[in-house]
């Protein structure tokens, strides 16, 4: 695997930052974020210096139980070309559901969700992963998720679910060691127990992040600093096998430059750390075994296609549809996980149509939250902010005049198929043609 170094993740918000920190060997940049026809400058410049852009995918959702989407795999696709990349990166989590497998209605998650580590998951994971692979242009590697709770009846443990899924189809892994953290405290799993079953061989490279605690949740926030479990999780990694690279992210309240750059250098010195002891023989000598089976990956049929489908939509609609928790699962971890995801949707919208909360003010937190209880995501985010400002307006729940108008204005200006002109002759024709058409 191509040695990476250390990196960072780019990020609009301190993309100055990363361009003028030293040891910056490589960067990541969220694939949904940036068009292959129009490259933000400091990626243009960090790869004109050498530095390797790596697209790291949230949307594709390869563990859910459809076959992965043609158009957003060419868009992953085109983004690794457009940024010479010598791999993609995703997740193994599902992102929606419902749909003609279970003649539902379709939902988003908005956010990544695990999936339950069974047979019936994993054989639909390698077939999708292996229709990744045939599509993509360069390597891909997947990333294990942060979870808040655990799906009843699991029959693999994270090890041995990693080591069987690249067993199977020879995806490289993207193991990140806060997520083994998150799921060390919110789940009961040993992050030691999960290392010894992993195929060292297969790790692409490693994400490092930060989170808090709050009532007895790790939440893995990345807008924290990184702590010292996570560190110390990562010199265990390093004692046993050398990392081609480790990533910093950070997606949200940003510190300074020197804040990160001392974050970096405390990641250095945790795989630093781990090298020594492999060397002076402290680490642990024997590792476990993974539970591979040696098997190949066939296609899966669509009766566990359908099986999954039931099991994730119901689900997802308990999270954000308000229907009743599934049988077996912990109803007040799934209460979290809920009030998170809607938490999380109000905090995008307010960033892709910003004029929300200008408009709205402080009722646009709890408009917004109440309206996520009972209208689940079934698009994008930029439909999801039309959605909501049109369920205001229908149901007259902004009571201000000016701000009632101004929303209205907001609305109409975008939920058409090009923005309204403000030249008084074209509101005028407009207006005329709809009243002939009315007529």
């Amino acid at each position: 695997m191509r040695r990476l170094g250390t990196g960072i993740g780019w990020r609009p918000e301190i993309a100055d930052a990363v361009e003028r920190m030293p040891g910056i060997d490589w960067v990541e940049v969220v694939a949904e974020n940036v068009c292959p026809g129009h490259l933000p400058d400091s990626l243009r410049r960090l790869r004109e210096r050498g530095v390797t852009v790596v697209p790291h995918g949230v949307s594709l959702g390869l563990g859910g139980a459809d076959r992965p989407d043609e158009g957003r795999l060419r868009a992953l696709a085109e983004r690794a070309e457009a940024l010479g990349s010598p791999l993609v990166t995703e997740h193994i989590a599902f992102v929606r559901a419902g749909g003609p497998l279970t003649a539902s209605p379709h939902l988003e998650a908005g956010h990544l969700l695990p999936v339950p580590r069974t047979r019936d998951a994993l054989d639909v994971l390698c077939e999708n992963v292996r229709i990744a692979q045939d599509t993509l242009p360069v390597p891909l590697a997947v990333e294990n998720i942060a979870a808040l709770f655990s799906w009843p009846g699991e029959e693999m443990t994270e090890g041995q679910f990693l080591y069987e899924l690249a067993d199977r189809t020879g995806v490289r892994l993207l193991i990140d060691v806060a997520n083994l953290h998150t799921n060390h405290v919110n789940r009961g799993e040993d992050p030691t127990k999960a290392l010894a079953e992993l195929p060292l061989e297969a790790i692409a490279y490693v994400h490092v992040a930060g989170g808090y605690e709050r009532d007895g949740v790790w939440h893995d926030s990345h807008a924290h600093p990184v702590p010292r479990p996570v560190l110390d999780i990562l010199t265990d990694l390093a004692a046993h096998v050398s990392p081609p690279g480790v990533l910093l992210e950070r997606d949200e309240d940003f510190p300074e430059p020197a804040e990160l750059e001392r974050e970096l250098a405390s990641i250095r010195a945790a795989v630093e750390r781990g090298r020594a002891a492999a060397v002076t023989g402290e680490a642990e000598g024997a590792r476990g075994e993974g539970a591979a089976s040696g098997s190949v990956c066939g296609p899966a049929d669509e009766v566990t296609r359908q099986r999954l489908a039931l099991a994730q939509t119901a689900l997802l609609s308990a999270l954000v549809a308000g229907t009743p928790a599934p049988e077996g699962f912990d109803r007040a971890r799934l209460g979290v996980q809920s009030r998170a995801l809607a938490a999380k949707r109000a905090g995008v919208v307010a960033k892709v149509a910003p004029e929300l909360p200008e408009i709205l003010g402080d009722l646009y937190r709890p408009a917004f939250l109440a309206y996520a209880h009972t209208h689940p995501m079934t698009a994008g985010y930029r439909h999801d902010a039309l959605a909501f400002a049109a369920h205001l307006l229908r149901e007259r729940r902004v009571h201000d005049a000016a701000a009632h108008r101004e929303l209205r204005e907001w609305w109409l200006d975008r939920s058409g198929p090009r923005p309204r002109s403000h030249r008084p002759a074209a509101r005028l024709a407009r207006a005329t043609r709809k009243a002939l058409l009315r007529l």
